[in-house]
């Protein structure tokens, strides 16, 4: 038994984006894009990220920040409904060592021209290694690179 227990928690982003929720969903379901916004970034080293969107699919990528140890972060798609929801299960470990699992339903909502979406996490952080706080701050963070992607205007969160 490890010191530390399982602290299971959940978080929701909500934003809007000017883009339809085709584009947006786009960004999700096209690799070339998603890596743009999801993998590239000061400071990451990209050692690996390959992509199979459809359901049953993995998503792999492995990457280093700043010369730092490998981060794993290794998805299957559970649910992928085209413009309106992806549902995927994901684990993430830092030098080899498991540091959460998690649930993500992420939903393209249409709102006038543009998308609300709405992004669910519900996770299991293990062993202090990774905590709910750290882990919806860097989603917040994904999601301004998505919008960056978008042509959108910075820190439209809501």
């Amino acid at each position: 038994m490890t010191a530390n227990p399982v602290v299971h928690a959940s978080f929701t982003i909500e934003r809007s984006y000017a883009a339809s929720p085709a584009r947006v969903f786009a960004a999700f379901s096209d690799p070339s894009q998603k890596r743009r916004w999801f993998a590239e970034g000061e400071g990451w080293e990209i050692e690996q990220f390959d992509v199979d969107f459809r359901v049953g699919g993995h998503e792999r990528g492995r990457f280093r920040f700043q010369g730092g140890p490998p981060i794993t972060n290794d998805t299957v798609y559970q649910v992928i409904q085209p413009n309106e929801r992806i549902i995927l299960a994901y684990t993430m470990t830092i030098d080899g060592a498991p540091i959460s699992g998690s649930l993500l339903t992420m939903e393209f909502v249409p709102e006038g021209t543009g998308t609300r979406f709405v992004f669910t996490e519900q996770g299991a952080y293990l062993d202090g290694k990774d905590a709910p706080i750290q882990r919806e701050e860097g989603s917040r963070e994904l999601l301004e690179a998505l919008a960056k992607l978008l042509g959108e205007p910075a820190n439209a969160a809501e």
